[in-house]
């Protein structure tokens, strides 16, 4: 057990802090900037879409993006309307970060954290935000190396093997149990770092792996439901569209699992990346279907979430 756990909990650490890491220096780069593409370029659903895709993929979080969506519903900057084009781009630009880590530049990961601490320590701040970031970002793939150690482990688990390896694991396993672990970890980027792993050690089937990370796209509606307790209508309305799109795309993508993973299997041979990619034809599929349906989706969510 202490060969499973210790490696675990302490390459999540280190993925989390430096996924922490690396968003505050990029924040702290982008400053206000960011509030401001927000207010500008979502006036309609296809440039909000556009907005939440571009800055999702510079500050490498869609439930940050999320999280600052609905602080600026909740204070009345932005109508209800002109956030479901953002949180279609959101689902759309996390896939850059596993674009990312399937790239496997494990040999930078220990030269990127001394380079970006380093820097830290100049007394500037455009470089020392730089810093932050690189160090994260080094940090970040030292963690998916130390994660990657627990699949030996992890293979004589009779849970593991019950449920997603033996003759009774199905999809529906691997979605709830990438749902659950997104919702505690707060990071779909870390459930999808574990899962690349999983296949790259030949653990996982790459159908099971690609369950795992439909999951992880329910797990992750968590943050923004948090951060609209207690929120205006408004705010709620955001976050629970939130729910239903990643929900409803989850439902559409279910029975085409196999074919997904046969339109992967034709792109690449590397199992990592083949998860990549069907991360991102699922979040771009969904994000293209959902899109004209922008408005009929937000007075859905009027008619369930009343406006006080």
């Amino acid at each position: 057990m202490t060969a499973l756990l210790w490696p675990m909990f302490a390459g999540l650490g280190l993925f989390l802090g430096g996924m922490r890491l690396m968003r505050l220096g990029l924040l702290e780069i982008t400053g206000d900037k960011l509030q401001r593409w927000l207010l500008t370029f979502t006036r309609t659903p296809s440039r909000g879409m556009l907005t939440g895709t571009l800055i999702t993929m510079l500050v490498q979080s869609s439930s940050a993006v999320t999280v600052i969506t609905i602080g600026l519903v909740n204070a009345r900057l932005l109508t209800f309307p002109q956030t479901v084009g953002i949180i279609l781009g959101t689902n759309i630009g996390t896939t850059f970060t596993t674009q990312l880590i399937a790239l496997n530049p494990h040999k930078l990961a220990l030269p990127l954290f001394i380079i970006g601490g380093v820097m830290y320590f100049i007394r500037h701040t455009f470089i020392k935000a730089l810093g932050a970031s690189l160090a994260g970002f080094g940090c970040i793939f030292l963690g998916i190396r130390m994660m990657q150690a627990i699949t030996g482990p992890l293979q004589e688990s009779s849970f593991f093997l019950s449920t997603l390896t033996g003759e009774h694991a199905s999809n529906l396993n691997g979605i709830i149990l990438g749902a659950a672990f997104t919702a505690l970890l707060h990071s779909g980027s870390a459930v999808t770092a574990l899962t690349m792993g999983f296949l790259n050690e030949h653990v996982l089937s790459l159908t099971m792996g690609i369950a795992i990370i439909l999951g992880s796209n329910i797990g992750t509606c968590v943050t923004a439901v948090l951060a609209a307790l207690g929120s205006s209508a408004a705010a709620k309305q955001v976050a629970w569209v939130h729910v239903f799109l990643n929900v409803a795309g989850v439902l559409l993508f279910w029975p085409f699992i196999e074919p997904l993973a046969d339109l992967v299997r034709m792109l690449t041979m590397h199992p990592d990346v083949q998860i990549a990619h069907a991360q991102m034809i699922f979040n771009v599929v969904c994000s293209v279907l959902a899109l004209p349906f922008s408005h009929s989706i937000a007075r859905l969510a009027r008619t369930f979430i009343k406006d006080r």
